[in-house]
């Protein structure tokens, strides 16, 4: 490559709502992925080289990002310098302000890094509300953003006593979902956080209604296919006293997808990937190499 072309991690949020999922979808779909605006923001720059954005983590149509990540190489014509991290994201943000997508930070980073297998943990968090009596009372702010649940109090301390069983290494396959790389992938994670709390929003200060709010979050290096909304519909339906504590730990000693229970996996809505977490010394690299 001309001694001009350059590395670059990005990270970006999007709303998940309008696309068909994070990764690029073939010109002749009616509904994009994320990627597809992403390459088509680069491209905008006239680099040389033919431009490719490698996702770092695959989300599912609907579901939203606070922080997903990227490379992406970049060779600028003639002899022009490498692109300046800020004017990266800011160009980027210029091309891509008719979408909800946002570049938020970019790192220069050597030739040979490689966003997915580079990152050493990643966190989800699973957004959900508690007394409604229908979807439709679910403020408007939070429409598409959050999983409401109809006439539900739940037991907290059962759904704490069943997240705290998913913890640690495991056999995760009853919570993936079936897909073209099942076979290709190790159903053994480990899940370094599984933790209910309080949720927050903007409208529970100003919405005159009981709904409580609440958030699951799950952090591991890497998460098998819908494994996050399947955890979540389960952990959900002991609160609601449809699956036992007993349950869970049965459905993760079953280590088979097909015994999940049908109907339970959480809707997409509700999820959001929060953090995509890299070594500092992978972040850094370019600058002290050239000091």
């Amino acid at each position: 490559m001309h001694k001009s072309a350059a590395r670059y991690l990005i990270f970006f949020q999007y709303t998940g709502t309008k696309y068909s999922g994070v990764m690029k979808t073939a010109a002749d779909q009616a509904v994009e992925g994320v990627e597809n605006h992403l390459e088509s923001a680069v491209r905008k720059l006239k680099p040389v080289n033919e431009v490719s954005v490698v996702i770092s983590s695959r989300t599912d149509t609907g579901v939203h990002a606070l922080c997903n990540s990227a490379h992406v190489d970049i060779q600028r014509r003639g002899d022009k310098p490498p692109l300046l991290e800020q004017d990266l994201v800011d160009a980027l943000n210029f091309h891509l302000k008719a979408e909800p997508i946002r570049i938020t930070r970019a790192y220069r980073v050597h030739s040979d890094f490689h966003a997915r297998y580079r990152a050493v943990s990643r966190t989800y968090v699973y957004r959900f509300a508690s007394g409604l009596r229908h979807h439709t009372e679910m403020p408007v702010t939070e429409r598409d953003l959050c999983w409401a649940l109809r006439d539900t109090r739940l037991n907290i301390d059962a759904v704490q006593e069943a997240a705290a069983l998913l913890l640690g290494t495991h056999d995760f396959s009853t919570f993936r979902a079936l897909s073209s790389d099942t076979p290709f992938k190790n159903p053994v994670k480990t899940l370094e956080k599984a933790q209910l709390d309080p949720g927050v929003s903007f409208s529970q200060r100003h919405f005159h209604r009981d709904i409580q709010f609440w958030e699951l979050t799950f952090k591991s290096r890497s998460f098998l296919y819908r494994q996050v909304r399947r955890m979540t519909g389960a952990l959900v339906a002991v609160g609601q006293g449809r699956l036992s504590v007993r349950q869970i730990q049965e459905l993760l000693e079953a280590r088979d997808s097909l015994a999940f229970p049908q109907n339970l996996t959480a809707p997409a809505h509700g999820l959001f990937l929060t953090n995509i977490q890299y070594r500092e010394t992978d972040l850094g690299a370019c600058r002290l190499a050239e000091q």
